[in-house]
């Protein structure tokens, strides 16, 4: 059975389509063309949209009716088809919807004035939002989505009217705002919430106008004013005019990065509205469920400290490997990043570990499977460089890839095969990667991960059943300094840590105000800290790094002196200059460094550490 939009509220993150309009335009329907009518005259083409968005990953469809009222018709002479137009559009929506896809129905402003400001009363405007509604009711709707309205006392009328022809459907009821978070009729956000929370609905939200920086600005704003749940749906940026056509800008891995924040500062719905299109949701789809586990892990590890066996004796912390000894006796670490190869010949990456091995590097660091690319087994590089060279490794290990069966089997062949360090990542979703269509596994995030090793470091098992013999894994843990959501990040930190965390390793540091503000909020924090350092290589990577990577914040001074480089060398000698410049701010606060070697050359690092 087709689980309710009330039951999904109450503990799922729901992620709505994007624009139907623009997306039909986009495939080739003239702007001054009736869209609501294609329902009647090209309801092919109609269904095939909704079709593409349910395969995008949507669990809520709107039908294409938001201007099927009786005013907006009326400029086109088909006033007289309301119920046929609404009706059918509901009809085209279920039928594209499938098994477990909800069907709501669309409804925007009216288009002419209410009193206040213009001659239609009250009455007169929730009259004309029955007759939309009706047939959308009819057709069996699974909620009303009222959207784009300008005017709160506007929106107020269409739900009075829904109320009035069903006073159990599901409502949400959204506004657009301008630049600076007021509605763009002139009204503010609090009076919004103030008015509409006098009335049943269940979801206050938010869409059009904005693209997704401006509208997060609005909801950690809106997320203030309200304990309902919350809706977002921005435009994919601001359109641009290319050759007489409006062109949204916004990637689909944009607008994800963007969903992601959104869920984070608390949206329970997300979802696209003008220049979005099904490849936006697809994305958004792939980054909601990387965060899933985070918001309501499918395996949860009891919150009780399971006991040590009597008979096993857990590795010390200067036991479990060099790296977690330098730790240990509070002595200065360097690691540095390097990535594996896309085919199977690794002698690259031997000569580059052997290079930092010799200058003195502590450890190297082995991402699995970065922005989710296809790339030798982290695993079977690090022992192969620990074999080679002698250096140490720091695995990265990532939940997306394997589920927990897999996860217990590898940690347990890994520790057999010689690695000691482990850093637990949750991972980047599929969609960022080398197989965007590739399906993601997440039984647990980083949290769980964290646990697992925990118990396997104590000769348990996930379930707590003894293992025998006990691994001795030293335990590294992500954190995010400039995470939008800096006391959820903390938060997250706090319970890695409890879950048995032994130091940390931060994201890309460029911004220090960002950092001394990460410092201030965990003093209470008494494992290692190690800073991340990235060399930034040209004017393009610094914007990349500030708009892209989460977190990764680059203060307008750094970008300017990157676009004042006239060569590549040139670019890459001031990236070696700011990186230096950073450590040496950083050097007193924290246990260690972890740099990347930019574009592979290693010499860069030994730049840096030298200085």
């Amino acid at each position: 059975m087709k689980k309710s939009f009330r039951d999904r509220l109450k503990n799922e993150t729901i992620l709505f389509d994007g624009g139907v309009g623009t997306y039909l335009y986009k495939k080739g329907i003239f702007i001054n063309t009736c869209f609501d009518e294609l329902n009647l005259s090209n309801p092919q083409l109609v269904q095939s949209v909704h079709e593409e968005y349910v395969e995008a990953g949507a669990d809520v469809i709107e039908s294409n009716t938001f201007g099927a009222n009786r005013i907006k018709l009326a400029s086109f002479g088909l006033e007289g088809n309301v119920y046929d137009i609404n009706r059918k559009g509901l009809d085209l929506a279920q039928k594209a919807s499938g098994g477990n896809v909800l069907v709501a129905g669309s409804v925007g402003p009216l288009g002419i004035q209410i009193e206040p400001l213009g001659k239609m009363s009250y009455e007169e405007a929730q009259e004309l939002f029955r007759e939309q509604l009706q047939p959308l009711l009819d057709g069996g709707a699974d909620l009303i989505v009222f959207e784009t309205f300008s005017f709160v006392m506007e929106l107020v009328q269409g739900i009075k009217a829904a109320r009035s022809l069903s006073p159990k459907i599901p409502i949400v009821a959204q506004v657009r705002l301008d630049d600076v978070n007021h509605l763009v009729g002139g009204g503010s956000l609090e009076n919004f919430v103030k008015e509409i929370s006098k009335h049943e609905v269940d979801v206050l939200g938010l869409n059009c106008s904005l693209g997704p920086l401006n509208m997060l600005r609005a909801l950690e704003k809106l997320k203030k004013l309200t304990e309902k749940p919350i809706s977002v749906q921005p435009n994919a940026g601001r359109p641009q005019r290319v050759s007489h056509r409006s062109i949204y800008m916004a990637s689909p891995e944009y607008m994800a990065e963007y969903a992601k924040r959104f869920i984070q500062t608390g949206a329970s719905i997300v979802g696209g509205c003008c220049g979005t299109h099904p490849a936006h949701i697809r994305a958004m789809r792939a980054a909601i469920q990387a965060l899933e586990p985070t918001k309501r892990p499918e395996i949860v590890v009891s919150e009780e400290k399971i006991q040590t066996p009597e008979h096993v004796t857990p590795y010390a912390q200067i036991e479990k490997s060099r790296l977690a000894t330098k730790l240990e006796k509070k002595q200065f670490v360097t690691m540095v990043e390097l990535v594996s190869p896309k085919g199977i010949a690794p002698t690259k990456q031997i000569e580059k570990a052997r290079k930092l091995y010799h200058f003195g590097v502590d450890a190297i660091n082995i991402p699995d499977g970065p922005r989710a690319s296809a790339r030798m087994s982290a695993l079977s590089l690090s022992v192969i460089m620990q074999r080679e060279v002698g250096v140490e490794t720091v695995l990265h290990f990532a939940c997306r890839d394997r589920n927990v069966i897999g996860m217990q089997s590898d940690l347990l062949g890994a520790w057999a095969l010689g690695i000691r360090n482990i850093l637990a990542i949750t991972g980047d979703p599929p969609k960022l990667g080398t197989y965007p269509n590739a399906k993601a596994v997440f039984d647990f995030d980083s949290i769980g991960l964290v646990n697992l090793l925990w118990r396997l470091n104590h000769g348990l098992d996930l379930a707590g059943n003894e293992i025998g013999e006990p691994a001795g894994f030293s335990v590294a843990v992500g954190v995010n300094p400039g995470a939008i959501n800096l006391d959820e990040e903390l938060r997250r930190l706090d319970w890695k840590i409890d879950a048995g965390a032994e130091y940390m390793v931060t994201q890309p540091i460029f911004d220090l105000k960002i950092f001394e503000r990460f410092l201030s909020r965990i003093q209470h924090v008494k494992i290692p800290l190690v800073c991340g350092l990235w060399p930034l290589i040209s004017y393009r990577n610094a914007e990349f790094m500030n708009n892209e990577v989460p977190g990764a914040s680059v203060p307008q001074e750094l970008l300017d002196r990157m676009k004042k480089a006239t060569s590549k060398e040139a670019a890459f000698a001031e990236g070696i200059k700011i990186a230096k410049e950073t450590f040496r701010h950083v050097r007193s606060e924290v246990s260690g460094i972890q740099l990347s070697a930019p574009l592979g050359r290693v010499e860069g690092v030994f730049e840096i550490l030298e200085g």
